[in-house]
């Protein structure tokens, strides 16, 4: 299938923090560069929003990965973790970046997906069909589902230059390695500064390595 990339072309990113979190951490065991991702995702295209998801937990430690996506021109959603008597847990950002995504569409002409989860794969069907958008997914192709990967229009693997988007760990790319997505050429500025640290989830509080049990 023929993929339309291009300056013009008006970009959304919504970004499923924890399942991509959660796909270094258990792949990788390392942290994840979520600015990285989202320069070398949109490129050199008009960058219309950029949301990330995310879950926050009593303690109240994610504040400084919130300031770091800011800077990068990364908004985040927040979502209270939900603790029940049981002892079990539940964050779940899948509806409302869904109905972010629809209600956004008919402003964009490509949606960038950054997950894994194959429960994305009739938003993207409805995405395509009903309001005619070019949807691209980045994930860490072994984690990530195989129907979804089968109705996108592009994937882009993290896996294949997997020391671009890893921080913390052997699989890091060195500081100065070109950007080979775009040529070697820096991604789009709003994406360039970064801010204190990198933004990562792997500073926060250990409560969110257990989230969605995928410990």
């Amino acid at each position: 299938m023929s993929v339309i990339k291009h300056k013009e072309q008006r970009v959304g990113v919504f970004i499923d923090t924890q399942n991509i979190y959660h796909s270094a951490k258990n792949l990788y065991h390392s942290k994840v560069n979520f600015g990285q991702i989202v320069k070398d995702a949109v490129g050199e295209r008009s960058i219309i929003r950029a949301v990330a998801y995310v879950i926050t937990t009593e303690a109240g430690d994610e504040k400084a990965f919130f300031e770091a996506l800011t800077k990068m021109g990364i908004e985040t959603k927040t979502k209270d973790l939900q603790i029940f008597g049981s002892g079990a847990k539940k964050a779940d950002w899948d509806v409302g970046l869904a109905i972010d995504a629809v209600k956004l569409a008919p402003k964009l002409d490509a949606v960038i997906l950054v997950t894994g989860d194959g429960d994305f794969a009739p938003l993207v069907e409805y995405l395509q069909v009903n309001q005619g958008c070019q949807v691209e997914v980045v994930s860490f192709g072994k984690s990530t589902s195989t129907k979804l990967r089968e109705v996108v229009d592009d994937f882009y693997d993290l896996d294949e230059n997997v020391g671009k988007y890893l921080i913390g760990n052997r699989f890091a790319a060195p500081k100065g390695r070109n950007d080979t997505r775009n040529g070697g050429r820096p991604g789009r500025g709003m994406f360039k500064r970064r801010g204190p640290k990198d933004a990562t989830l792997g500073t926060v509080a250990d409560d969110i390595a257990d989230l969605s049990g995928q410990e």
